[in-house]
């Protein structure tokens, strides 16, 4: 009888992030290497990735990594992985083709060519486990759930998804599949939980398609439609609605622009004509209420790039007097505070908001009524509900029990749980190292939280800099405190207060002088500490203290 482990890296008790580790006896197989964008306490952080930890201890045993589908989400970290780990990849036709673009544009991981495209036919052979893949319905064509075969049952992942009965023939649910793995046994179910506490119906494609036409049709102007870039349906669905509507499309943005192409190439995106898309050079051959432009902003986020079009500094595009900002993705709630910031900024411009999710709950994910189908096609022994914050996974974890399965066989974990089946029985077997590694720049990592405290304090309260040249042979200061403040006070307006720091200073350093176990360190800890006490009683902030003393030598002249 084999072991089976299986231990979350990412994805759970969070949005995003998405990665699962099973263990079927030595193999192991790592399904999904997303990542997700930080929050905003994450300050100048660019992205948030998955611990590799302990894949890289254990790189003989990995199989391979499995993808859902294309989004960041599921893809986004695998070039941090593959500068790290050569294992194969194995993925549908368009996943592959987005996930070889990723990387290419890493300079660690760019030679990686280990590539392998499968389908819902696919079965791959390991020994001890099958893997095969069935087609799901998201926002993006291609996507597949995984199904891991074992002499103990099935371990199925199902990645993003959603059941939508008026789903064209590219995003369409193969049920026929769901039911015959469920019928085959499932022992262990992980299952994405991002909608499960909503309970408002998500519009059919269709009637979103319909929406978005209307929308288009009847606005007089110009229109900037802001959409995430890798939502495939809903690009596909204004190209639509800009041909009916007779309306030329511009697309911004180079990574926008390869994801457009190459979703084209592979025939997953379809052009009503061909002269459909036009340059922003050419743009300026026709009238405003011929034009579409297509926005998705730096990594596909477009609301920060409609903030700069709204303030006059976009580089190519500046909101005017009757344009319509149509907002058709629908945002997370921690940015809902900045798309109605961005609102107010639109409309001082001269624009018009219209959000998609005004009229229509809109959504690429499950929610409860789809959630519950798919518990009860898969009918498993154990579920770990995934992809979604805490109160989320509860949810799904709710809904699970309503359909039968009881709460001692519903796992709901954290980063880094081990789930172990073992004699016939899952339970929690310890923990494994799963931190979050923060991407900064070229920097994989380096940042941790004393790094983000000192950012938030500066942020927050400023820096306040104390530089003081000594001679210690002399024990004497050679020159008085220069002291620079950054963010913390007006310095022109405070001079009592520099000068009594710079005098409290002086008199810190002469002590230290005149002491017989002079260190650096304690000089410069004792400064800190009393100069931060003095500051805050003085204006109840705590800026970042940085005392910087130099020592001044003496050369001898030649004789």
């Amino acid at each position: 009888m084999s072991t089976i482990k299986i231990i979350p890296l990412g994805g759970v008790r969070e949005n995003g992030k998405n990665m699962y580790i099973a263990e079927v006896g030595e193999d192991i197989f790592v399904l999904d290497c997303g990542l997700k964008y930080p929050e905003n306490e994450l300050l100048g952080i660019d992205v948030v990735i998955p611990d590799f930890t302990y894949l890289e201890e254990n790189i003989d045993r990995v199989a391979g990594v499995f993808l859902t589908h294309g989004h960041a989400d599921a893809i986004g970290a695998l070039p941090y992985l593959l500068s790290k780990l050569s294992v194969p990849v194995f993925g549908t036709e368009l996943t592959i083709e987005l996930a070889k673009l990723s990387v290419g544009r890493n300079d660690a991981a760019k030679g990686f060519k280990d590539f392998h495209v499968v389908d819902e036919h696919t079965e791959i052979d390991f020994g001890e486990t099958i893997v095969s893949f069935f087609r799901t319905t998201h926002t993006i064509p291609d996507s597949v759930g995984i199904n891991l075969k074992t002499k103990e049952g099935s371990i199925v992942y199902t990645g993003d998804f959603k059941f939508d009965q008026t789903a064209i023939p590219m995003y369409q649910t193969d049920y026929a599949r769901l039911a015959e793995i469920g019928k085959e046994g499932v022992l262990a179910l992980l299952s994405e939980s991002a909608n499960a506490e909503n309970s408002v119906p998500v519009a059919s494609e269709l009637q979103i398609a319909d929406e978005v036409f209307d929308t288009i049709k009847y606005w007089e102007g110009r229109i900037i439609v802001a959409c995430v870039a890798s939502n495939l349906q809903r690009v596909q669905q204004v190209l639509d609605a800009a041909e009916k509507a007779q309306r030329k499309v511009v697309l911004t943005g180079q990574d926008f622009e390869r994801i457009i192409r190459t979703a084209m190439r592979l025939e997953k995106l379809q052009l009503p004509s061909e002269d459909l898309l036009v340059t922003l050079k050419d743009m300026k051959k026709y009238k405003p209420e011929e034009i579409i432009i297509l926005e998705t902003g730096r990594m596909g986020e477009p609301i920060k790039s409609l903030q700069k079009m709204a303030n006059k500094t976009h580089r190519n595009i500046k909101i005017e007097e009757g344009d319509l900002v149509y907002i058709t993705t629908t945002p997370s709630i921690a940015m809902e505070t900045m798309v109605a910031k961005t609102e107010d900024i639109i409309y001082r411009a001269g624009g018009t908001v219209k959000l998609i999710s005004e009229n229509m709950r809109v959504s690429g994910h499950a929610n409860p009524n789809d959630l519950q189908l798919m518990l009860n096609l898969m009918r498993p022994t154990y579920f770990i509900p995934v992809q979604g914050e805490y109160r989320e996974l509860a949810a799904h974890a709710d809904l699970a029990h309503a359909v039968g399965i009881p709460y001692k066989n519903i796992y709901i974990t954290g980063r880094g749980d081990v789930l172990e089946y073992k004699n016939k029985r899952m339970s929690v077997a310890g923990t494994i190292s799963a931190e979050n590694v923060m991407i900064d720049g070229l920097g994989i990592g380096d940042i941790g939280n004393i790094v983000l405290r000192d950012r938030k304090i500066l942020s927050e309260d400023g820096i306040f800099v104390a530089v003081v040249t000594i001679s210690r042979r002399e024990k004497k200061i050679v020159s008085k405190p220069q002291i620079t403040s950054r963010g913390f006070v007006y310095v022109k307006a405070s001079r009592d207060l520099m000068k009594e720091s710079g005098t409290m200073i002086e008199e810190i350093v002469e002590k230290h002088l005149e002491s017989n176990d002079f260190e650096w360190s304690k000089l410069k800890q004792d400064i800190r500490d009393q100069l931060g006490r003095y500051l805050f009683e003085q204006t109840k902030r705590r800026p970042v203290i940085l005392p910087v003393i130099m020592e001044a030598t003496q050369r001898r002249g030649k004789k």
